[in-house]
């Protein structure tokens, strides 16, 4: 999962042994005062033909800000036909220096040499079943109250060999400065403003995220290997969706062990990223110690297929004739009267500051003489390129 490893991790309270192997659960307390440095590990090779990413880092106290990466260690994939896929250091991250894929049948084995001696290896894992994310779509509906949209991924496997899921999403959407204007002010020097042609690259953005939850889901309990799996609720109230707005839907097929791995992750640790900082407990993955069987190492070593779909839909399909969202931020107009030194009611010093600060977006004036009004907004309402890009993504259509 791409971007998601946490900022930090506190060990607390419990240890979890490993449920793969045998599924059983100890519990032992540690000092509140304890801190304990552990390799984290986010590692999912998949299917698709590229250069595949792994990240390593460390374990956090709870006062750090930053997050560790274990640099300069020895990284690399060997399978079960005698081939060894390096991996070298870039941008804190671990990239493969060439582009493969995972093959149907093979094994797949991951080994870290970290710089100070350590050695950590992965069980043999195998490329789960390739299944197809067959459709998204979205329609209005109702979620704990709340009036929205509702974004579903359906899938369906006729072999019945799938049954376990995990969804990443990447959403991208369109924003449109409420309050932009042909004309802007600039500053020509401490007294004086003039207006200028506005730059019509600053009305229109694009902004995109990607989601930290734990997306999961299971057919295990079903009698057919079919999804209908609600991945996206966003309200009829969030901006993002005022215009026109992209969702791109990954599907990863996963092995039982590691839908339980995420699974159990997600129960502890509530909705929030994978190895969230508020993760309360350690969960033994298909990672060890190759020295120190005592040693722990968070996180799994996972060989998923994985198919995808890019999905638009514009605010009016689904609501004709209502009202757009409320925008980013609050676009309340305020006034400046042009002049310095006639007392509190002069505030020319601070329209130039606002200007020059970028925290002021204009509007229009009045009165033809000096001193004048001008009538302005606060920034984001009027130039979006304040808080977003201008720069449209290649794979936007309109």
């Amino acid at each position: 999962m791409k971007k998601h490893l946490s900022r930090k991790i506190v060990i607390l309270l419990l240890l979890l042994c490993s449920f793969i192997t045998n599924g059983c659960t100890e519990t032992y307390i540690l000092q509140t005062n304890t801190f304990e440095e552990v390799l984290v590990v986010e590692a999912t090779i998949t299917n698709e033909l590229k250069k595949q990413e792994i990240k390593i880092t460390k374990t956090a106290r709870f006062e750090d800000t930053e997050t560790k990466t274990e640099a300069q260690a020895e990284v690399y994939i060997t399978d079960d036909s005698g081939n060894k896929y390096d991996f070298e250091e870039q941008s804190e991250k671990y990239v493969s220096k060439l582009e493969f894929e995972a093959i149907p049948g093979r094994k797949y084995t991951l080994t870290i040499n970290t710089n100070d001696g350590r050695s950590y290896k992965s069980s043999a894992e195998a490329l789960t079943t390739v299944n197809e994310l067959e459709e998204i779509n979205a329609t209005v509906d109702i979620k704990n109250g709340e009036r929205g949209v509702a974004i579903h991924v359906n899938s369906y496997d006729p072999t019945n060999n799938s049954k376990y899921y995990r969804y990443e999403y990447e959403e991208t959407y369109k924003i449109v400065a409420p309050q932009w204007t042909r004309e802007k002010l600039v500053v020509l020097d401490p007294r004086t403003v003039d207006r200028v042609p506005n730059s019509p690259e600053t009305e229109i953005c694009y902004s995109t995220k990607n989601n930290t939850a734990l997306l999961l889901a299971s057919t295990a309990e079903q009698k057919s290997d079919r999804v209908n799996y609600l991945v996206r609720f966003i309200s009829d109230q969030n901006y993002i969706i005022s215009h026109r707005y992209s969702i791109l839907v990954k599907q990863y097929v996963e092995s039982l062990a590691a839908y339980t791995f995420y699974s159990t992750l997600k129960k502890t640790s509530g909705n929030g990223s994978l190895l969230s900082q508020n993760q309360p407990g350690f969960f033994y993955g298909n990672l060890k110690s190759v020295d120190n069987t005592n040693e722990k190492i968070i996180g799994f070593f996972d060989v998923a297929s994985v198919s995808s779909k890019r999905f638009f839909f514009n605010y009016s399909d689904l609501f004709p004739k209502e009202p757009l969202p409320p925008y980013y931020t609050e676009c309340d107009i305020e006034s400046y009267l042009f002049c310095f030194g006639f007392g509190e009611k002069c505030k020319g010093e601070e329209l130039i500051e606002k200007i020059e600060n970028h925290t002021l977006t204009y509007a229009y004036r009045i009165g033809p003489d000096s001193p004048f009004t001008y009538y302005l907004y606060p920034t984001p309402c009027g130039d979006c390129t304040s808080f977003s890009s201008n720069i449209k993504p290649s794979f936007w259509i309109d």
